[in-house]
């Protein structure tokens, strides 16, 4: 398959293998994802982009059989449907961000949804919807665990602010307003509308760590640069193998093996030819092992407490592509929970 690096940065020494035991470093590991039980939710926003149709990416993933997966897994499953979402009338842009009022409602509302869930003592999994979700999902998580971090996998850095994005998309911003180092950066959407008065930064930049990147936005990649945060590019995929670049990116956000993991994980991470109906496509993407390498990965920690799996838009591709996109990512999910192709 022809791939090609958009974003590089060298990393400056070679890369090497580490195991999930030479992660822990000697401490004994944290387990969550062992958990009898799964909650799954279906957030079928979509005001966080432009494109239509994002928002039939929970049931369609349902479609192909994600909670019968999970059952055989030895898991009990708690769908508890999709989340409605109020648009608010003429939500026009303003302070750099589209639709801000209703973004403000949805985000807080997925926050205390994903609290509620991680309290009851189960992994939390949540079907997007465009990834400005995880805006409210990280911010819930960190409510019960203060110490989870985040392994994001995507094409897109995400980490544009009101005053860099090009767009004003929100699914294009999440990171920016849950990290303490860019609070400033957004202060005046939250002193602007009090949909965003709920709203506190829950992550450091040291936790959060990026696989699949290819396509940053100039903004972004100064952020990247100014706040030290750790990347795995598809060069540094191409250069040092899949394997090291998981074990290396685990290793950097949970080096004790002793956090909550979230992952985020955007569809369009992988390449087109085995996820095409997204909205941002970006060629050169992950392999579809590389992919699942990286939930299986993940599932071996056994450190998961909640993963959102977002950007799969029925409406972007005929039906056939559409299929094969959700049934790629209700895969991923089963195999961050434990199961194996083979």
């Amino acid at each position: 398959m022809f791939r090609r690096a958009f974003f590089t940065r060298p990393l400056g020494q070679q890369l090497r293998q580490i195991s999930l035991s030479e992660c822990a470093e000697g401490a004994p590991p944290l387990q969550l994802s062992h958990k009898s039980a799964v909650g799954v939710i279906g957030l079928p926003f979509n005001k966080g982009q432009p494109k239509g149709g994002v928002e039939g990416g929970p049931g369609l993933i349902r479609k192909h059989g994600l909670t019968n997966h999970l059952t055989q897994l030895g898991f009990h499953v708690k769908d508890y449907g999709d989340m409605e979402f109020e648009t608010v009338h003429n939500d026009n842009i303003g302070a750099g961000i589209k639709n801000p009022r209703t973004i403000g409602n949805a985000m807080h509302k997925i926050s205390d949804m994903v609290k509620g869930v991680v309290e009851g003592d189960g992994v939390c999994v949540t079907l997007g919807g465009d990834h400005s979700i995880a805006l409210g999902t990280v911010h819930g998580h960190c409510q019960v665990h203060p110490n989870a971090c985040v392994i994001w996998i995507d094409a897109h850095a995400d980490l544009n602010t009101p005053k860099t994005s090009p767009s004003g998309n929100v699914h294009g911003m999440p990171l920016s307003f849950i990290l303490r180092e860019l609070e400033d950066d957004v202060q005046q959407v939250k002193e602007t509308y009090e949909e965003w008065s709920w709203l506190k930064p829950c992550l450091r930049a040291k936790d959060i760590t990026f696989i699949g990147l290819r396509d940053v936005d100039a903004g972004e990649q100064a952020l990247l640069k100014k706040l030290g945060i750790k990347y795995f590019s598809m060069y540094e995929i191409d250069k040092y193998g899949i394997a090291a670049c998981v074990a290396n990116a685990i290793k950097h956000v949970n080096p004790n093996m002793d956090r909550p993991i979230h992952l985020s994980y955007d569809v369009d991470a992988l390449d087109p030819s085995c996820a095409l109906s997204t909205g941002t496509p970006v060629v050169g993407g992950l392999t579809l092992r590389e992919g699942f390498f990286i939930a299986e990965e993940i599932a071996a920690t056994n450190l998961m407490s909640v993963m959102d799996m977002v950007e799969v838009n029925p409406k972007l591709a005929d039906s056939i592509q559409s299929d094969m996109t959700a049934n790629t990512a209700a895969r991923i999910i089963t195999s961050c929970l434990g199961a194996r192709i083979v």
